[in-house]
């Protein structure tokens, strides 16, 4: 009797188990930079400085994510996430993730940086360490510098519990009446205008075995709380306690009622600045409890909420210990090469700006020439992004020019190039985005100085925020005009430009000129253009494009050729390109994902995604370059612009991302992958059940490490 064949149930990709949270997933991501900052192999400032990134990643987790995840419970909400979690067993897994974490970033800051920060001649006394030379002079400091500045808040039925501003480290005093003998309850800010760490003069500084002696002090938080007689005068200081308030700080600007979107966003900052309701609490381990339980209700929060540690609050401000003069306890210095392709152009910055006579090539001379990618931190951001707007802003033969600016640095040269760029008489077109988070109040300074300069500025569009980074040149050339961009992955900031990784394309392709001027079109004008020649265009065309090409290799697979995608960028959350991706390895596809942060794609089950390989890169170096590869058939293409694939991205943000059509630089991003796909130094890899592990050398190998090999690349690219 024969037997039939049965075919094996459909898998439902849809479900859950498929499906990493994505607040759990950044966890994990907040994890690895911890780990960067427990890795004796780090420099030791650097681990300082991986710990303070740790602590500030989480302030922003707070006041934006957990902050809605609390919102949304208040608001009855009962809505899974792909991964199948409500918002209350959100918050239920994360403070189960998190605790650990915090515990064992306290207790080696405590237990083993400090100690090692005292070899080194680095000292971060407490108080209570003090010698009596040293006390004196605290006191005598506290007195001139610091006790002008403190204001007391008595707590009682005449004086309601204070409001605690967001992030701020404050002191809970607990003071006896010798009259009455009654305890009263007060609150001391600790002001955040003045220096976190009260350094010690030379000659009282401690020494170390080795008679090093860098940097000798305390923390501000110390010197005030052994100084509050001076505060509460007549009375008996029994006790005082360290604690720390995070609030939700995310915007809620009702864009379709707002007709000054600038005075809506300046509001929204305001009450950011008073805050909003409280989502954490930061306390000692030494806390009693019932002062404890005082706090929580009266910052109406619950046990969830609360977070001890056994010793210093806020360790984001350990960031002032990069400004030690030690050289040898960081990273070695990297200064970002000159590309070789530029080393023929005139510095802009050394001739007469209006003189177009002199020799020497233009930078749009060398971009007509050919395509140009730029890689930072490797190449210099200064020299080719910066000298392109400066550049265009001078030469007398551009008519216009139009960009967009997302985040941008306090001083910008890009800014105030733009401001020359309409005084010398050009159309001078920016897009500023104002909700860009953290950014706001930035952005709003330099939309008000282009505007007095007579930029056009213009501020985005209701419902999307403009994430994309592009920048159109629009020459006179002869008798034609020509149109030159640049397409990139990065915000136009030159300080993250020396600590972001990120690449842009500098070309004067006409489609692609086409393109941004019709992108152009629809920022700033009504224009409702639904195609392009050759971008892909978020909320327009790149969702439905994206996912085409991932369905491309699998047909190619299913017709039994081969199918392979690499894609590289800082988060991977929807739903649908995972489910997506999930056919696309079902059929065959061999994908491999280099993915910064969060990343909700479960790699490696049987019969779902075992042909998908998820990498995270974590180093001296933020990764956060965007570039996606597709094999298709031989006739591979490549892409690079600001879009990741999140919800966000691909349908409420306006992004931009362009394929590169000139072989070469093609061939240079494959290259770049490639790098980052044999990393065996700050490369994790995800596992099917969503922790990560640390790639290492096998058999003796050599310690391969992108961002060092990169750096090594551009040295030598450019003759160094």
């Amino acid at each position: 009797m024969s037997k039939t064949k049965t075919t094996p149930p459909k898998i439902d990709l849809k479900d859950p188990r498929y499906y990493i949270n994505r607040e759990i997933s950044w966890l994990e991501f907040n994890r690895r930079v911890l780990h960067e900052a427990l890795d004796p192999r780090t420099p030791l400032l650097e681990r300082l400085k991986f710990s303070a990134i740790f602590s500030s990643n989480l302030d922003e987790f707070f006041m934006v994510r957990v902050a809605g995840l609390k919102q949304q419970v208040e608001a009855g909400v009962t809505k899974l996430t792909p991964d199948g979690l409500t918002p209350s067993e959100q918050l239920e897994a994360i403070s189960d993730r998190l605790r650990p974490l915090v515990r064992q970033q306290d207790q080696h800051f405590e237990y083993e940086l400090r100690e090692q920060l005292n070899a080194e001649g680095i000292h971060i006394i407490n108080y209570v360490d003090l010698n009596q030379e040293q006390r004196t002079y605290l006191q005598q400091y506290f007195e001139e510098h610091i006790f002008p500045v403190l204001t007391p808040l008595a707590i009682d039925p005449s004086h309601p519990f204070p409001y605690i501003s967001n992030l701020s480290l404050n002191l809970a005093v607990i003071v006896r009446d010798p009259d009455t003998d009654e305890e009263l309850f007060a609150r001391v800010k600790v002001p955040n205008v003045l220096p976190r760490f009260i350094s010690l003069p030379k000659e009282l500084r401690q020494y170390s075995a080795n008679k090093q002696s860098i940097w000798s002090g305390i923390p501000l938080e110390q010197a005030i709380a052994h100084n509050l007689e001076a505060l509460f005068p007549g009375t008996i200081v029994q006790e005082c306690h360290p604690f720390r308030v995070t609030r939700n700080a995310d915007l809620s600007v009702e864009e379709d009622e707002a007709d000054d979107l600038m005075l809506a966003i300046e509001q929204e900052l305001r009450k950011r600045r008073v805050g909003k309701s409280a989502v954490r609490l930061e306390i000692q381990t030494s806390m009693p409890e019932n002062l404890r339980n005082r706090l929580m209700h009266d910052l109406r929060l619950e046990e969830i909420d609360v977070y001890d540690v056994e010793g210093l609050l806020g360790l984001k401000d350990l960031m002032f210990f990069l400004s030690m003069p030690c050289p040898e306890l960081k990273d070695p210095l990297w200064f970002p090469v000159v590309p070789a392709w530029l080393s023929r152009t005139q510095d802009i910055s050394s001739r007469d700006r209006n003189d177009d006579t002199q020799e020497g090539e233009d930078i749009f001379t060398l971009i007509r020439n050919s395509d140009r990618l730029l890689h930072h931190p490797y190449q210099s951001f200064s020299a080719t992004v910066e000298e392109f707007i400066t550049q265009a802003a001078y030469d007398p033969k551009v008519l216009a020019i139009k960009m967009t600016l997302y985040r941008t640095s306090g001083d910008s040269p890009i800014v105030n190039a733009l401001i020359a760029a309409a005084e010398n008489g050009k159309q001078v077109a920016v897009l500023v985005e104002l909700k860009a988070r953290f950014d706001e109040e930035n952005n709003i300074t330099w939309a008000r100085k282009l505007e007095q300069a007579g930029v056009h500025v213009v501020y985005g569009l209701v419902g999307l925020k403009t994430h994309t980074k592009i920048v159109l040149v629009v020459r006179q050339e002869s008798n034609k005009i020509r149109r030159y961009v640049h397409i990139g992955t990065g915000n136009y900031n030159s300080k993250t430009a020396k600590l972001y990784t990120d690449l842009g394309l500098l070309s004067c392709r006409e489609e692609l000129g086409a393109d941004l001027t019709d992108l152009f079109n629809f920022l700033t004008g009504y224009s409702r253009q639904k195609s392009y020649r050759k971008l892909l265009v978020a909320p327009v065309n790149m969702r439905d494009r994206m996912v085409a090409m991932i369905r491309r290799e699998a047909e190619h697979c299913r017709k039994g050729n081969s199918g392979r995608i690499v894609a590289k960028m800082n988060a991977l959350v929807d739903a649908q390109i995972i489910e997506t991706l999930y056919e696309a390895s079902q059929a065959g596809v061999q994908i491999d994902l280099i993915i910064r942060g969060i990343c909700c794609l479960r790699p490696g089950i049987e019969g779902v995604s075992e042909n998908i390989r998820v990498i995270s890169i974590i180093g001296r170096f933020l990764e956060h370059s965007r570039i996606f590869y597709f094999q298709n058939g031989g006739e591979e293409e490549v892409y690079i612009g600001s879009a990741d694939w999140m919800t966000r991205n691909l349908s409420r943000r306006v992004e931009a991302v362009t394929p590169i059509d000139d072989p070469e630089i093609a061939k240079e991003l494959e290259e770049i992958l490639g790098i980052m796909l044999s990393d065996n130094r700050q490369a994790w890899e995800l596992q099917p059940d969503g922790s990560y592990i640390q790639r290492h050398p096998t058999d003796g190998g050599r310690e391969q490490s992108s961002h060092k090999i990169l750096m090594e690349m551009a040295m030598r690219s450019a003759g160094i």
